[in-house]
């Protein structure tokens, strides 16, 4: 029996995250990467207010907006 390798590939968005616009959404293993924590972590976050919170899209479709994201990790990088 042979074992698969565990391989984890970045998301499309998260390696072209400093060339999108501002006005552009990124889905939630994106900003699970941009934040290193889990998402309950990131959904704790958001409900303190200690981070932006999500945008409902459609009724299963939940996104942050990039340039809040943006800010948010500026602000706390200063």
């Amino acid at each position: 029996m042979q074992h698969q390798k565990e391989t984890t590939t970045l998301p499309q968005a998260l390696s072209s995250f400093d060339q999108m616009p501002d006005s552009s959404y990124v889905r939630l293993p994106v900003v699970r990467a941009l934040y290193g924590v889990s998402t309950a972590t990131i959904w704790r976050n958001c409900s303190k207010g200690l981070m932006p919170a999500p945008v409902k899209l459609s009724e299963r479709c939940t996104a942050w907006n990039v340039g809040l994201i943006r800010a948010d990790l500026a602000s706390k990088a200063a």
